[in-house]
């Protein structure tokens, strides 16, 4: 056993191989034994390292979310855009790429879970939105000081904003006929002129 543990592979190729498996095959095919024969490691030895499903998955949303935290950044911090710019950058980068995007798929499975999920997790997951959340409120309240933005609440203007796209990428995300990626970015962009633009 201890030679097996070992000889595992590094903790990012086993969530790398997670969110490839619900990529490919959705999350129902993800199973701990499923991943044990991708990644060649027995289901117990998985549970030795996550404890729990639920665990792997909120580890591999958090994995997920490093890598687009990382994309987010370089996005926002870009010199030569404006804010408005900037937050159709942060929109595009919200709003799922389709029906069962993985990304998303995971997300919306960690939420579901969180409604038994213990302190911790609880904690955890709301560290992932309040990233998203804060990057939000600085790039408009930078919008709203330079007079490229109306003088609006950032914080509240944000919430308002999050919240209409996590409606939104549900909807995308879960293939409800009627919604797709590019409606909803027209509709969130109509709401970002109506409520931001200075001389709307």
């Amino acid at each position: 056993m201890a030679g097996a543990r070992k000889n595992a592979p590094p903790r990012e190729d086993v969530l790398a191989a997670a969110m490839d498996m619900i990529a490919e095959r959705g999350l129902e095919q993800l199973t701990m034994a499923a991943l044990g024969r991708e990644v060649g490691m027995s289901s117990g030895h998985l549970l030795y390292y996550f404890h729990s499903k639920d665990e792997l998955l909120l580890q591999a949303l958090e994995w997920s979310e490093g890598r687009l935290g990382a994309e987010r950044g370089r996005l926002l911090t870009r010199s030569t855009a404006t804010a408005r710019e900037r937050v159709d950058a942060y929109v595009d980068l919200y709003v799922p790429d389709g029906h069962r995007d993985p990304h998303w798929t995971l997300w919306l499975e960690v939420w579901n879970r969180s409604q038994n999920a213990d302190d911790d997790a609880r904690d955890r997951q709301a560290a992932i939105e309040g990233v998203w959340h804060r990057d939000l409120v600085a790039l408009i309240a930078e919008g709203v000081s330079r007079g490229e933005f109306r003088a609006v609440d950032p914080d509240r203007f944000a919430a308002r904003l999050r919240a209409l796209l996590d409606g939104f990428s549900i909807h995308v995300a879960i293939g409800l006929r009627g919604t797709d990626r590019a409606q909803v970015l027209g509709h969130v962009r109509e709401f970002i002129d109506e409520g931001l633009l200075a001389d709307a």
